[in-house]
C-alpha cells in the first residue's frame, strides 16, 4: 500500500510517516518503479506501535531499542540485553502512565470546578435577569 493509505489507516500525517522513515523507525519494504513508497501490513503495525510510544516521550534511540525488542527485523535483530532493556522501558512507560493519570485527575478536578461555577452563574442569572 502507498503512503496515503498508510496515513489513513494509522491516523499519522504523511510528514510524520516520512520522518519516521528518515530516522529509521519504520522503513517501507519497497518502492515502485516511480519511487513511491510501498508499505506492508507489518509496516502499518510497526507505525501503530511507534504511535503508541509517542506519548511516553521516549528519545528516538529508546524508541529504536523498544522496537528492536518488541518487533525485531532482519536489519535490526533483538538486542542481547533485550530483557534488561524491556524492563527499563517498562519502568519508563509505567512512570509516564502515572504522570498522565495525575494530569487527568487535576484536569477532571478543574473541569468539575468550572461546571460548578457555571451552574452557580446560571442560577444567579436566572434569579436576577438583567
Amino acid at each position: 500500500m502507498q503512503i496515503g493509505e498508510v496515513a489513513e489507516r494509522t491516523g499519522l500525517s504523511l510528514r510524520t510517516i516520512r520522518h519516521y522513515e528518515e530516522v529509521g523507525l519504520v522503513v517501507p519494504q519497497s518502492r515502485t518503479q516511480g519511487g513511491f513508497r510501498l508499505y506492508t501490513q507489518l509496516d502499518v503495525d510497526r507505525l501503530n506501535l511507534v504511535k503508541r510510544m509517542k506519548p511516553l516521550g521516549l528519545a528516538l534511540e529508546n524508541m529504536r531499542d523498544l522496537l528492536a525488542v518488541l518487533d525485531p527485523t532482519p536489519d535490526e535483530p533483538e538486542p542481547d540485553d533485550a530483557t534488561g532493556r524491556l524492563a527499563e522501558l517498562t519502568g519508563i512507560a509505567e512512570r509516564r502512565c502515572d504522570e498522565l493519570r495525575s494530569q487527568l485527575r487535576h484536569t477532571e478536578e478543574l473541569a468539575g470546578m468550572l461546571r460548578s461555577r457555571l451552574r452557580l452563574t446560571r442560577r444567579e442569572h436566572e434569579r436576577d435577569p438583567v
